[in-house]
């Protein structure tokens, strides 16, 4: 449970650094420096960053359960959330009502004074509008939230990423109160300050309500996406999110992302409340869509990495559905409000959105596909066979690549138009892609085959293409990791700035980069993410790790 937890910690901290975070920027900032003495700033700082992490982990794991059982609205708490930032921000601009607001906790007893109260009554209204930026472990918690399989565990695990999460957050606060703190014309002007604090109050809810903050932020570069990737797309993360949420992935889970393979029948779609963009709102399903090439892609319209994907998805159904392709964009919402069918509605006309639209709100489409992320995109053949798969911002011209291949195969006779050129903003140079070492996903393996469940001797191929790895020495490789033996060597192409691989047991391991020694990594304990590679600039050729009989190694992701 500890290795996923802070797994959990890392991935709050770094969805508190990503784009996502932009709108609630200013609210925090402002919020503590509003304090009428240094010590109440800090305490209003912390009380506010206090009260989003509460509301955030109860309204995602409990909110969507809560008003479905009183029958309520599901943006009920959204839309509370604002009214709280609205009375506050007035509060700040007319001291008679602010003092009015505040006044029911001054009644409160407790050493805690009333403006911290305040402070973090504020904080509560805040977490009802937080969106981070989505990943697999908001994925999970959302998942188990709406299907409502809440246990210890997962509130541990919410609980670790909205801390995580509110460590940049409570920085940002304390920079503010210390900046006050340290100019001293702030300080003599105490009234212009709440006069500022009430004004961006005011400004701020009525963006968030209107969700101007959108196209800034998808004009900024997901610049997290590989850090994300590096953290929460591990091997033992995805083993222990899996676990959590009961999907335990199947035939899909380990298709492959480049090129085209046969992952299997493409799930019906299940579970879907209703269906946009569609004659008469009228229900699609694949037996129906047979001889057409279907993209699937898994989005909710709060999700900005959903949303800097969407402009490429859009162009290729502008461009090829007179040639037989089809998107279905399946709407699985991360949070309450994105429950509700005209919020999507207004999303997808706001966006461009005019391709079908199934709303998934049981996340029972998801489930069926074992899904994971947002965005996630899977291509099904004319056939109605899965055969490609794709998470997450990127790879669009090799996306794109694909579905001209199977139009051609689906109709030989098709004259196809010319690609689409949508800008990629994806902030990423050609690197390796996620390589496996378990016989389960393993997909880059030069050099002699897997023998599985079984020690075997291995040995090194004459020549290792970029993005290969090969084995030398005695392993045993299982259908998740592959643990060393006697004389255990790995080598791999690269081609990236930042190696990193998840390993277990205890031991060591030799690193070396085209011959150069570089490091020995000491591994101890549960299965973790370690650095082997860290450089400001792009890496090329053959890194080669000496193993210790006993170390475990799952899986390689790449920055």
């Amino acid at each position: 449970m500890v290795g996923i937890l802070l797994v959990g910690v890392v991935a709050g901290v770094i969805a508190g650094i990503s784009p996502c975070i932009l709108p609630v920027l200013p609210v925090v900032l402002v919020a503590g420096a509003t304090g009428e003495s240094p010590a109440a700033r800090r305490r209003r700082s912390v009380a506010v960053v206090g009260g989003l992490v509460l509301s955030f982990s109860v309204i995602t794991l409990a909110g969507s359960a809560f008003l479905s059982a009183l029958g309520l609205p599901q943006d009920l708490l959204r839309d509370a959330g604002l009214v709280v930032l609205g009375l506050f921000g007035l509060g700040l601009l007319v001291p008679a009502l602010g003092h009015a607001l505040e006044r029911p906790f001054a009644r409160w007893r407790g050493p805690t004074p009333s403006t911290s109260r305040g402070g973090l009554v504020l904080g509560l209204g805040l977490g009802a509008v937080f969106v981070p930026c989505a990943g697999p472990v908001l994925a999970a918690i959302s998942v188990i939230g709406a299907t409502r399989h809440v246990g210890f565990t997962a509130v541990l695990l919410t609980l670790a990423f909205a801390l995580g999460a509110a460590v940049p957050l409570l920085v940002v606060a304390l920079a503010g109160d210390t900046l006050v703190d340290r100019t001293a014309a702030l300080r003599q002007r105490a009234p212009m300050l709440r006069t500022i604090g009430g004004v961006v109050l005011l400004v701020m809810t009525g963006v968030i309500a209107l969700n101007l903050t959108d196209g800034l932020q998808r004009a900024v570069p997901g610049y997290t996406s590989a850090l994300q990737k590096s953290v929460e797309g591990t091997a033992f993360a995805t083993k222990q999110l899996q676990a959590l949420t009961g999907n335990g992935g199947g035939m899909l889970a380990s298709c492959t992302m480049t090129g085209l393979a046969d992952c299997g029948a493409a799930p019906p779609f299940q579970g879907i409340d209703a269906w946009l963009n569609t004659p008469g709102g009228k229900p699609l399903t694949l037996a129906g869509l047979k001889g057409k090439v279907v993209l699937v892609d898994f989005w909710t319209y709060s999700c900005i990495n959903c949303q800097r994907t969407l402009p490429h998805v859009e162009a290729w159904y502008a461009r090829y559905r007179d040639d037989g392709l089809v998107v279905v964009g399946v709407h699985t919402p991360e949070f309450a409000f994105e429950h509700v069918v005209s919020n999507v509605a207004a999303a997808a006309r706001q966006l461009g959105v005019d391709y079908p639209i199934a709303i998934d709100n049981a996340y029972g489409t998801w489930n069926a596909y074992h899904n994971e992320y947002w965005p996630a995109e899977y291509l099904v053949d004319a056939t109605g066979t899965v055969r490609h798969t794709h998470f997450a911002e990127g790879d669009y011209g090799g996306t794109e690549s694909l579905i001209r291949r199977l139009l051609v195969a689906a109709d030989p006779t098709v004259q196809l138009p010319p690609p689409t050129d949508v800008p990629d903003t994806t902030p990423t140079e050609p690197i390796n892609p996620e390589t496996y070492l378990g016989y389960e996903r393993s997909q880059y393996l030069v050099g002699d085959s897997i023998v599985p469940d079984e020690a075997a001797t291995y040995g090194f191929p004459s020549d290792l293409p970029a993005g290969g790895y090969a084995l030398s020495g005695t392993w045993t490789v299982g259908s998740q990791q592959a643990t060393a033996g006697p004389s255990a060597r790995l080598e791999l192409g690269i081609q990236a700035e930042d190696v990193y691989l998840v390993l277990g047991g205890t031991g060591t391991v030799g690193v070396d980069l085209n011959g150069q020694k570089l490091a020995t990594v000491d591994v101890t304990g549960i299965p973790r993410l370690y650095t082997l590679v860290s450089s400001s600039t792009l890496q090329t050729g053959v890194l080669t790790l000496t193993f210790s009989p006993g170390v475990d190694a799952y899986d390689f992701t790449f920055g």
